[in-house]
């Protein structure tokens, strides 16, 4: 949220700076003929003027100097013209020093004037101000380099400047070289055009205070050896400029020059198209046709192309007048004879007259600049917080950078994954937990393997008898089969009778009840197999899931991959081991018939054993109730099968329920705890990764790489955050 203590105290400051203003930011009807100013003062050097309001002008120079404007929308005025628009000579006029001069395109990148009213003697600083490096990519903070001493002589500004220049065209040497070396182009420019600004801070008692940038004249073709694309790169650099909604367009109009001819005006209509932004200046009014003053006069009353704040109109000297040194001062006399002794100008009307000449031009930017400071002032503190808030949250998100030292980083996160394994395979009291995720397949294995008990039935073959479960099974969920898994008992009956060979009367092999139990037995290889594969799905989901969670910020290094591979390989080590225990468990039922649990055994086999024979009592009884129980079984030829048969199945309530625990809990050690043994994922992320023994650090280094899609944004978001401070600091200073 924006902080409201700054902006209570800017919106404060604002409010105590207020005075009144010509300027029309907010009109959407043609301007009306500024205030006559009194001869004291210009703009914001008028004694009355409120000093907080030259602090706020300050303030937003300073702000521009930490570049700052790449980010938010500071208030400027930017010059736009066509080339040879007579642009310099206007620049000239306001600021009272010489620019180079040459033939063709001069300016070749933005020149930033700051004009402060002083009591103190003239002074120009000269600086170079960097926002973007060699590859036209920006800086982060702006890089302020000072371009020599101060100078005291106007007649050293136009020389500096030209010097200036020459080291923006050529971003790969040091600025120092162009400085003291010859004042000559003794090689190609670099580039053509850039944005980085030359930039002045002119202080003097003559002067308005006033800030302005100077873009490159707008082309419409190249010379010999130009660059035909120079031509939108030059347009593009001016919308840079002119598409913010806070940026003022000094719009340069050349009399001599058909107005429809002149594409300044287009571009700037393009991004104002109202124009509340656009502050048209018509230059060269000496050169325009005889009988064709009238149609310019048209834009000095806002007829033609109407805009907020006007039209203007400034005579600068010729070129011969400057080839013989006339003077800053000797110029605006001249422009001020003009004005006064030419027709149609001399007779105009007088809210006409206000806008003819340099000084009424001055007067009226300085006003408008700090009215647009002022609007902004208090929602640039509000957006500076907000921008400062996303800054850090989108730095927040972003991987955590490269450590100092990548090795130790790489020891943590292995500890913090292995710590998190140790968690997983202890479990968690959630709904999440994976012994909470896995216990519903084991109820199903225990069920699976249950049904695969014998379906005996103390009957006949054809017999079609109903037959209800022991009501000792009610707890264990027993079901009957379908009729193709049943077992009669003349089947088992008939088959131990094949099975005798040398045994006594009544006895029989115990192969038979070997056969069962085998059979049984045989059939719980596919719900173990399920089982275990159920589980490892879920496991390898949960790690590879972890390992997603802890190394996938080291992508682009490989780390995340030679991490999810070794981890893999652990998982399938220990499926490999754990499938072979599981195997042998099997191949042990299967091939002993054994137990220790006598107690058990005996009791189920005679609860079986009394079952059956109950059900076949009831069978035999029909006919002659009479007979005694004991009588029945003397007289039941089956007795032995029915022997066999509980016998069989007394053994599988041992067996099943030994087995339906022993699975479980063999995955479980070989499986879950088999990854965090020591010789589990940890040591074998130690010894795959390599982060000990030689080329160690390096190693980890290439691990814990950035992409450079991240690199490249941490770089800009921390180069960003760095100006939105340093913003906010020169914003505080104001209160």
């Amino acid at each position: 949220m924006p902080n409201p203590s700054v902006n209570s105290s800017v919106h404060s400051f604002v409010t105590s700076s207020e005075s009144p203003s010509g300027s029309n930011l907010e009109s959407t009807t043609p301007a009306m003929p500024p205030t006559p100013i009194p001869d004291r003062g210009v703009g914001l050097s008028d004694p009355d003027q409120s000093a907080g309001r030259r602090r706020m002008l300050e303030l937003v120079n300073r702000m521009h100097n930490t570049g700052v404007q790449s980010d938010i929308d500071l208030p400027m005025i930017a010059v736009v013209g066509s080339q040879s628009a007579g642009k310099s000579s206007l620049i000239e006029s306001i600021s009272g020093i010489t620019l180079p001069r040459a033939s063709g395109t001069c300016t070749r990148c933005p020149t930033e004037c700051r004009l402060s009213y002083s009591t103190q003697p003239w002074s120009c600083k000269v600086s170079l101000r960097k926002t973007f490096d060699e590859h036209g990519r920006p800086k982060g903070t702006a890089e302020n380099i000072p371009f020599g001493p101060v100078i005291k002589d106007k007649q050293e500004v136009e020389e500096r400047i030209r010097r200036a220049q020459r080291a923006i065209l050529r971003p790969t040497k040091s600025a120092e070289v162009f400085l003291t070396g010859p004042d000559e182009d003794t090689d190609s420019p670099e580039i053509t055009f850039s944005k980085n600004c030359v930039s002045l801070e002119i202080n003097g008692p003559e002067l308005t205070d006033l800030s302005f940038c100077d873009l490159p004249g707008l082309i419409v073709s190249v010379g010999t050896g130009g660059k035909a694309s120079d031509i939108d790169l030059v347009k593009d650099l001016v919308t840079t400029y002119i598409c913010k909604p806070s940026c003022l367009i000094l719009l340069t109009v050349t009399c001599e020059t058909d107005f429809e001819n002149q594409g300044a005006h287009q571009i700037a209509k393009q991004h104002d198209p109202e124009g509340k932004r656009t502050i048209g200046v018509l230059t060269k009014p000496d050169r325009i046709p005889a009988g064709e003053e009238e149609a310019w006069l048209r834009f000095i009353r806002n007829e033609g192309e109407p805009l907020v704040n006007g039209w203007f109109t400034v005579k600068q000297p010729g070129s011969s007048e400057i080839k013989t040194g006339v003077t800053w001062a000797e110029a605006r006399a001249q422009e001020n004879h003009f004005f006064t002794t030419t027709t149609p100008w001399s007779s105009a009307e007088t809210f006409c007259q206000r806008r003819f000449g340099t000084r009424n031009l001055t007067e009226s930017l300085s006003k408008i600049l700090s009215d647009l400071i002022k609007q902004r002032l208090p929602k640039l503190a509000e957006e500076l917080q907000i921008l400062l808030k996303e800054t850090e949250n989108r730095l927040r998100k972003l991987p955590k950078p490269p450590p100092e030292n990548p090795v130790t980083e790489i020891i943590d996160l292995v500890s913090g994954f292995s710590r998190s394994l140790s968690t997983l395979v202890e479990g968690t009291p959630d709904e999440r937990g994976i012994h909470q995720t896995i216990r519903p397949l084991h109820t199903k294995f225990r069920d699976a393997i249950r049904d695969t008990a014998p379906d005996f039935r103390p009957y006949k073959s054809g017999d079609w008898l109903n037959y209800e479960p022991p009501s000792f099974l009610a707890t264990e969920k027993a079901l009957l089969g379908s009729d193709d898994g049943v077992i009669y008992v003349d089947h088992v009956m008939n088959l131990a009778l094949q099975a005798k060979t040398r045994e006594l009367p009544d006895n029989y092999p115990f192969i038979v009840t070997r056969k069962f139990i085998k059979e049984a037995i045989e059939r719980w290889s596919d719900p173990s197999h399920d089982l275990f594969e159920a589980e490892y799905a879920i496991l390898v989901e949960r790690v590879n899931g972890m390992v997603e969670e802890h190394f996938a910020s080291y992508f682009h290094g490989g780390l995340y991959h030679r991490a999810k591979s070794i981890v893999n390989e652990v998982l399938a080590d220990c499926h490999a081991t754990t499938l072979e225990k599981i195997d042998w468990l099997l191949e042990m039922e299967a091939t002993s018939t054994f137990t220790l649990n006598e107690h058990y055994f005996s009791d189920y086999r005679q609860k079986f054993l009394e079952s059956y024979r109950g059900a076949r009592a009831e069978e035999n009884r029909k006919g002659d109730e009479d007979l005694r129980l004991e009588e029945l079984i003397a007289r039941d030829r089956y007795e032995p099968a029915l022997q066999i048969m509980a016998s069989v199945r007394g053994y599988f309530q041992v067996s099943y329920k030994r087995f339906t625990d022993m699975v479980p809990m063999t995955i479980d050690q070989e499986l879950l705890r088999g990854l965090d043994w020591d010789r589990g994922i940890r040591g074998a992320l130690v010894d795959g990764l390599e982060i000990a023994g030689p080329d160690c650090v390096e190693r980890a280094g290439q691990y814990l790489q950035e992409p450079p899609d991240v690199q490249s944004r941490r770089e800009d978001l921390g180069k960003r955050l760095e100006r939105l401070r340093l913003a906010k600091r020169e914003l505080q200073s104001l209160f």
